[in-house]
């Protein structure tokens, strides 16, 4: 009789895990509670707002050319409701504050001067385009990202091509790039 038990036991075990691999009954934690499976209490609303500004934060530090902020993987993996909405909170800060800033550039009385006297900000005219007429080998220099997402300088915002043209600026280019419209404008 032992010996038929013990051919059994094996059968037993497979069953037993089956059944609860399909779902079967969950043993009850302290209290005669379920277990409860790891899921954000908000539902993922705070991570899809913390990406979204975030993303948002480094698309407007890539215009302006500066390093982006780094990020924790933190509040995506902690389950604090709390946690998460004080992150959100801080790339939210951050995003308005890289808006205000790129929305800025340090010379941009000069690029509008130098518009004025170049063309209109969506001037498809080769082989200069876009309000401050750059050439193709000038945009793939100072704006590659841009030409190969957006296309030519055209078909950028007028926030784009002056931070195009004030990272031509930073290289030690100056306005030199337009010398007779800024020398018209008194840049140099």
């Amino acid at each position: 009789m032992i010996r038929s038990s013990l051919r059994l036991l094996p059968a037993l075990i497979l069953l037993s895990l089956a059944v609860t691999a399909l779902g079967g009954p969950q043993p009850a934690a302290a209290g005669g509670q379920k277990i409860a499976h790891a899921s954000p209490p908000d539902g993922g609303r705070f991570v899809k707002q913390i990406r979204h500004y975030r993303r948002a934060t480094w698309r407007w530090q890539s215009l302006m050319g500066v390093r982006h902020t780094r990020a924790s993987r933190a509040a995506i993996h902690r389950a604090s409701p709390k946690y998460r909405r004080w992150v959100r909170d801080l790339w939210r800060h951050r995003a308005r504050r890289a808006h205000r800033l790129a929305s800025n550039p340090p010379h941009r009385s000069g690029w509008l001067c130098i518009h004025r006297y170049e063309g209109a900000w969506n001037d498809p005219g080769g082989p200069y385009y876009g309000g401050l007429q750059m050439d193709l080998g000038f945009q793939r220099t100072y704006g590659g990202e841009l030409l190969r997402r957006k296309g030519t300088a055209n078909r950028w915002t007028p926030l784009e091509q002056m931070w195009v043209a004030e990272r031509a600026h930073r290289s030690g280019r100056g306005y030199y790039p337009w010398p007779n419209t800024a020398r018209y404008c008194g840049l140099i």
